[in-house]
């Protein structure tokens, strides 16, 4: 894994899904992360729900956290639907924090 690519999950687990305390890298909503030799980012994610209520807002905070890194050069964030997010997406420690 690149530093970049490091830096760049580091910064996504800043942000918190407003409905369930825990970030959105662990609660397993980023489907893909690549980072190209020219720090051009590609993100799949998806939501808990197509009716989350920051369907808007989460995807647009994800991309402009990222851009903000320095190094990145542009940020393709595309939601996504398929496969729908499951419980089973989570990291164990997003699990234990939720007693699941």
């Amino acid at each position: 894994m690149t530093e970049t690519k490091k830096i760049i999950i580091d910064e996504i687990k800043k942000i918190y899904d407003p409905e369930i305390p825990v970030n959105i890298y662990e609660l397993g909503l980023i489907y893909n992360l690549e980072v190209d030799e020219k720090n051009n980012v590609k993100v799949d994610m998806t939501l808990t729900s197509p009716n989350c209520p920051v369907a808007e807002s989460l995807p647009n905070q994800v991309k402009e956290n990222i851009k903000k890194i320095k190094g990145v050069n542009n940020v393709d964030l595309q939601l996504v639907w398929e496969p729908p997010w499951t419980k089973d997406r989570m990291s164990e420690s997003a699990k234990l924090e939720l007693n699941l």
